[in-house]
């Protein structure tokens, strides 16, 4: 599917059916300075604090979507891509708001890269937004909504793979937003 990255006073990206993702938290393509490293809200040094999203005409039938926000940029600094968010969201929300990571009780968090041993957090504090921290140059994360026509049976904790294995055949549409960040 056809995507289209918009920057201005907020960033956007469309579908090609119309499914549409925004961020006030995103200017002129920079993800702004709180909701990472230079932030003050962190769980253990991990930046905690998630930026607002709003989503609009999602595809007829979505039962509920998930989000995964990662940083393809860490591959060459940690051999992986890094997991910042990784999270299931009721069907019924067009929008996540500031800090929903750790104020909104009806999302299902999975286990973000914080996890690993460079991040050194326990399960428990790593599922949750673990915001950007480049340590090398600035970093582009990219954050994919998926709108899905089933429920998922997942547990907070669950690791991204469990949900792709979820998601496979239920997608009904996804967009992807990008900021970058700097270091």
């Amino acid at each position: 599917m056809k995507k289209i990255i918009i920057t201005g006073l907020f960033a956007a990206s469309i579908s090609a059916f119309g499914f549409t993702l925004e961020s006030n938290g995103i200017e002129n393509g920079f993800i702004k300075e709180k909701y990472g490293k230079f932030g003050t809200e962190n769980i253990n040094g991990m930046p905690s604090l998630s930026f607002p999203l709003k989503w609009k005409e999602a595809p007829k039938n979505t039962k509920t979507f998930a989000l995964v926000m990662e940083d393809y940029d860490a591959i060459p600094v940690t051999g992986f891509s890094w997991i910042h968010w990784v999270t299931i969201i009721p069907g019924n929300y067009n929008e996540l708001k500031e800090n929903a990571s750790l104020k909104d009780s009806n999302l299902i968090q999975g286990v973000n890269s914080w996890i690993s041993s460079m991040g050194g957090l326990s399960k428990a504090d790593a599922s949750h937004f673990g915001g950007p921290a480049p340590p090398d140059k600035p970093h582009t994360y990219s954050i994919t909504l998926y709108a899905l026509d089933k429920e998922i049976p997942l547990k907070s904790g669950f690791y991204l793979n469990e949900l792709y294995k979820e998601m496979e055949g239920h997608i009904l549409d996804q967009v992807t937003l990008k900021g970058d960040y700097k270091n």
